[in-house]
């Protein structure tokens, strides 16, 4: 693992204690040879952690992965304030209204400040259904921070500012365009983002809880227990995925309010998601309770429980963290997919899935395209976790190139 440190010699010792000749007559040694040894000494003394974050900055991909996970999540987080609209606020003179480009150029003159042009009606003469089209004499410029009728942030910190919106009263910008009801598409996106993301942390939380205690269980003290918990993994395993997560979905009560079919639909994932982590925890259980410093301490008189706990766990958290990051994915998909059969959240909450639903017919979306912007969100956020994911694992494998 020397060549995954830049600048680390290959003996570090020898190149520290050896100074050129020239040094050793001045008296010193040279400034690179010492540079490199507090190179070589840092990377001797590095955690784990660091290691795998060495490793892990030269896969570019992966770095840009994390980023773009990180600008969710604080999309997610901040979502009211990144919302130009509330994403239940309904603008019934722009239903279906098509997306507005952003524009620097009108009449012939450079503008430094982006603005869209309002919409007009017109009627085609062929179906004769009035159409939106582009009213160019009606330039929106937008500004940043504008005052708005006040809202809490998170439902506790009341503000009166949005990140950005039109000088004019009366104009309108959707950038998204906007649904059936003329709901701005972009504000429904952004605070789909904090239930579609959360869900997916809530998910692998409970289902990383399950597989540490049941797959600790199974790979310490095997017999009995082992064969129980390896059989449920298998029944479960053996049962497709969209399927069961459909059948046990439909058995919510539809007349429950939100917050419980949210976490009703978080602990369904968790259910049928542990699975990975439990055989993942055994299987190290297995390979390290044998080693010395296990049997030392059973020796020494450690409960079974801290042993597990304290001594066979931290041993391959790593590899613990590498499952979470590439089981989220799955259970943001898990939430997209139910809420887009109408078996996971409904209206009037905010999620990627329950956006889709306006997607479900094939008229609708030849008519109004934009509607299917939401499944762009969820292909970036899976790939973005993928490939994060895959980077981490070849970072904290020590056998990798």
């Amino acid at each position: 693992m020397l060549e995954e440190l830049p600048n680390v010699p290959a003996n570090p010792g020898r190149s520290a204690s050896l100074p050129s000749a020239e040094a050793a007559l001045a008296g010193a040694a040279p400034t690179s040879t010492v540079r490199i040894s507090r190179q070589a000494e840092a990377y001797y003394t590095a955690s784990q952690v660091q290691l795998i974050f060495w490793r892990l900055r030269k896969h570019r991909l992966a770095m840009i992965s994390f980023f773009v996970v990180v600008a969710l999540y604080l999309t997610a987080i901040f979502s009211e304030f990144l919302s130009p609209y509330d994403y239940t606020a309904r603008h019934s003179q722009f239903l279906y209204a098509p997306p507005q480009a952003l524009q620097f150029i009108h009449e012939g003159e450079v503008s430094l400040r982006p603005f869209v042009y309002g919409y007009a009606m017109e009627r085609d003469p062929k179906t004769l259904l009035e159409m939106y089209t582009r009213d160019r004499t009606k330039p929106y410029f937008l500004t940043w921070l504008p005052k708005v009728e006040p809202y809490k942030m998170w439902g506790v910190v009341e503000l009166d500012r949005r990140i950005f919106g039109t000088v004019e009263e009366e104009g309108s910008v959707f950038l998204f365009g906007t649904d059936s009801l003329g709901r701005d598409l972009l504000s429904r996106i952004l605070y789909g983002t904090r239930i579609s993301l959360s869900i997916g942390l809530v998910g692998v939380a409970l289902s990383l809880f399950l597989g540490i205690m049941l797959g600790g269980i199974s790979g310490f003290y095997g017999g009995v227990a082992d064969v129980i918990i390896q059989r449920a993994i298998e029944i479960l395993r053996a049962f497709p995925d969209i399927p069961l997560w459909m059948g046990i979905a439909a058995a919510l009560p539809p007349n429950w309010p939100v917050i419980r079919v949210y976490f009703a639909i978080s602990i369904i994932l968790a259910l049928l998601g542990w699975t990975e982590v439990a055989r993942v925890v055994r299987g190290k259980i297995l390979s390290l309770r044998e080693q010395d410093f296990a049997m030392a301490a059973r020796l020494a008189g450690v409960r079974e429980r801290r042993i597990i706990t304290h001594h066979l766990l931290p041993s391959f958290t790593s590899h613990l963290i590498v499952v979470v990051t590439l089981s989220i994915p799955a259970m943001i998909l898990g939430e997209t997919v139910l809420s887009f059969l109408g078996l996971g959240l409904r209206h009037p909450v905010s999620s990627w899935g329950v956006l889709l639903q306006d997607a479900q017919n094939v008229r609708t979306i030849a008519s109004y395209p934009w509607l299917l912007i939401p499944i762009l969100f969820v292909v970036l956020t899976v790939l973005a976790f993928n490939f994060f994911g895959d980077g981490l694992r070849d970072a904290a494998d020590p056998y990798s190139d």
